[in-house]
């Protein structure tokens, strides 16, 4: 699982504790990516496309929430 996010952000930071607490639960890999940082280190396209949305969760690659994470949701994929 991926969280997109970036400094400075007080809902992607929340977002990043309450996916910690649940990888420690529930056993996934937790990836955070600062798009700003990404953009900076020249790959642009992750910023383009969700930085007007962050924080935004990514599962297997594909958008699965963002600015919440909808956690009974969540779980239910992860149970998948």
């Amino acid at each position: 699982m991926e969280l997109l996010t970036r400094e400075g952000c007080p809902m992607c930071a929340a977002a990043a504790e309450q996916l910690a607490g649940l990888a420690g639960e529930l056993g996934f890999v937790l990836t955070v990516t600062d798009v700003d940082a990404a953009a900076a280190a020249g790959d642009s396209g992750l910023r383009a496309e969700y930085g007007d949305r962050l924080p935004v969760v990514l599962l297997d690659g594909v958008e699965h929430s963002y600015w919440e994470i909808d956690e009974p949701r969540l779980r239910e994929d992860l149970a998948r």
